[in-house]
């Protein structure tokens, strides 16, 4: 992709769905990549709420059969789980994801320190995990890659926590799914400026 304004780079950011390996990054540059975009995320008083988990490569493989194998206990019924298990592979088809988590324990520790804001802090966590995941989706997207945003939370959360020795305090909020860009994404459409916009200014 060549350089792009910001809104350039936000509407080259799509759900691309039909992803592949061919990555020219390395392991080690993609985390680097991924944590510096994070760290860089705002956060309401500078909380830094979000934590991830990152898996690519043979790590996706583990993790997307491991969250094969739960939905396939969810479903039930093999017949009706052969859409999904084709989804489901689709998203393991990819070089890596992103689980983004938010840290439960610095949330309630700012609801008891900093009363006055308290019913705000969970609110402000979740902001800042949207923030981080479109960040990433941006990020990904100007190096050439493509993603989609996955909720198999709260589902998957325990298989997780056990598998990979997640810390009780982290809520999984999200995946973020990425890796080359294999079939482009769909036509976007947008509902009428009308209906969604007040303008104050005459």
């Amino acid at each position: 992709m060549a350089e792009n304004t910001f809104l350039d780079l936000q509407t080259a950011r799509r759900s691309f769905y039909a992803l592949g390996r061919n990555v020219d990054y390395s392991n080690a540059e993609l985390e680097e990549m991924f944590k510096n975009t994070i760290k860089q995320t705002p956060s309401a008083f500078n909380s830094q709420t979000v934590r991830a988990v990152f898996a690519f490569g043979e790590q996706q493989d583990a993790l997307w059969d491991m969250i094969i194998e739960r939905m396939r206990q969810v479903v039930g019924d093999a017949d009706a789980f052969v859409k999904t298990e084709e989804k489901l592979n689709g998203f393991k088809n990819g070089y890596g994801t992103v689980l983004l988590y938010t840290d439960t324990d610095v949330v309630k520790n700012l609801e008891e320190n900093v009363p006055a804001y308290a019913a705000n802090f969970y609110d402000w966590s979740e902001q800042t995990l949207g923030i981080s995941a479109y960040s990433l989706w941006l990020t990904a997207r100007e190096h050439n890659l493509g993603g989609n945003l996955q909720h198999y939370n709260p589902v998957i959360d325990e298989d997780l926590q056990a598998a990979f020795d997640i810390p009780a305090s982290w809520r999984l909020r999200g995946q973020f799914v990425f890796g080359s860009i294999e079939a482009e994404a769909g036509d976007k459409d947008f509902m009428n400026d009308d209906e969604r916009f007040i303008s104050l200014n005459k």
